[in-house]
């Protein structure tokens, strides 16, 4: 059976939506949920990355350096369509979320399958600020423990 989605998720995916919407992009990336996980800012994701010095300025300016913003202008209404990257992720998440015996899926989980989703836009953020799954799981994992 597979677990459920906490409410973070659920409101990290609405604001990974509008960080798409925001680029002028016609789906959801990694990038836009890596931003998200960090904005939501009360899960163990968004904890973790500002234990290893992680702003909202840093984690921006490294996102933008890596994307290319699209200059059309685009109308886009109600959720956005995933890219692989982001697809990979939403099922890793999954394999952490049961791997740490969580009842739901939650940032956390979310942030470790960002950092194994090889070539993807957030994964080369994290690593470009010095952050890596190991570093990333034994955070969380100290912070699951408090």
């Amino acid at each position: 059976m597979l677990p459920k989605s906490s409410k973070r998720v659920a409101k990290v995916i609405q604001l990974a939506n509008e960080f798409a919407r925001e680029y002028e992009q016609e789906y959801v990336g990694t990038e836009h949920v890596l931003l998200a996980i960090f904005k939501e800012s009360t899960g163990i994701g968004a904890k973790v990355l500002a234990e290893r010095g992680v702003t909202a300025e840093k984690l921006r300016a490294e996102v933008d350096k890596l994307v290319r913003k699209s200059m059309e202008e685009t109308w886009v209404f109600g959720r956005l369509p995933g890219t692989p990257h982001f697809k990979n992720v939403v099922a890793t998440a999954i394999e952490q979320c049961q791997q740490l015996e969580a009842k739901e899926v939650s940032t956390e989980h979310l942030l470790l399958a960002l950092s194994k989703e090889r070539g993807s836009v957030a994964q080369r953020t994290l690593a470009a600020l010095g952050l890596h799954f190991d570093d990333l799981r034994e955070g969380i994992l100290a912070l699951s423990a408090k």
